[in-house]
């Protein structure tokens, strides 16, 4: 740290005369922000909560797809098995899992 400037963030802003003689007389250094009030919506306040709704739609929508796409082809590999084992039998009853195409 440099002992010519002073210390923090704030100081660099402060003139060097204005902290010196502050500091020999121990008289309080007074800082003045301006700042202009913001008027209207805040619209950061709003669009946050808004976009992490559309992204759990989205990813809503997204898992159904998902499970469809799945169940799909669960239902088309079944079918395929049991077209290629023909009628199964248990017990003398006989069940036949798909239907020829004849």
């Amino acid at each position: 740290m440099d002992h010519r400037n002073p210390p923090g963030i704030i100081a660099p802003h402060i003139p060097a005369d204005a902290y010196r003689r502050a500091e020999a007389t121990g008289q309080p250094v007074v800082i003045v922000v301006h700042g202009t009030p913001t008027t209207g919506i805040p619209w950061r306040r709003l669009l946050i909560p808004f976009a992490i709704a559309g992204a759990v739609v989205a990813g809503g929508w997204g898992l159904v797809a998902a499970l469809c796409l799945l169940l799909d082809a669960a239902a088309h590999t079944a079918t395929v098995i049991a077209g290629v084992a023909g009628p199964i039998g248990v017990g003398g009853i006989t069940l036949r899992l798909a239907r020829n195409k004849t």
